[in-house]
């Protein structure tokens, strides 16, 4: 039987560098599972000590009959912000407030826009007209049912309603 050097002379150059890479690994791979000379037995035990505390749980089980005394939750309260006085507008208290029933004419309240409407109470005066709408008057509520409006936000919704008449 002869020999094929075409075939045979690569296969043995390929098997041989495979051996070599193999070889090189099992001797890295030895050498890095050796300890470096720089990790004493204390610097062992810090590091096991913190690995331990990384992977401790969270909480612990506890099942019937166990006795763990807690401890009292601690409540962080958040400081409470100042608030911001924000002053509305006229057209603003009129669309958020007034417009509910100003707008339709529910309980008998005034349109905005129908002069006929409010020429009673114009000729009331204006002083009459703001006290009415701070105060309330018949089934309208003070400032509208909006007792968190302050007396010259509510001025304003009444000049505003009042611009819109003339």
């Amino acid at each position: 039987m002869s020999r094929d050097p075409q075939f045979f002379d690569p296969l043995s150059l390929t098997i041989s560098i495979v051996a070599a890479i193999a070889l090189a690994i099992i001797i890295v791979l030895a050498k890095m599972s050796d300890l470096p000379a720089s990790v004493q037995a204390g610097d062992a035990d810090d590091y096991q000590a913190a690995v331990a505390e990384r992977i401790r749980p969270l909480g612990q089980v506890y099942l019937p009959g166990d006795e763990q005394q807690a401890s009292a939750p601690i409540v962080e309260t958040a400081a409470e912000p100042e608030p911001v006085a924000v002053t509305l507008t006229g057209p603003q208290i009129y669309n958020d407030a007034c417009i509910a029933c100003h707008g339709t004419g529910v309980g008998g309240a005034p349109v905005v826009g129908d002069a006929a409407a409010w020429e009673a109470r114009i000729a009331q005066g204006t002083d009459a007209l703001n006290d009415h709408a701070i105060n309330g008057i018949g089934v309208m509520p003070p400032k509208g049912g909006r007792l968190d409006l302050s007396d010259q936000e509510v001025i304003d919704a009444v000049a505003y309603m009042l611009g819109e008449v003339m």
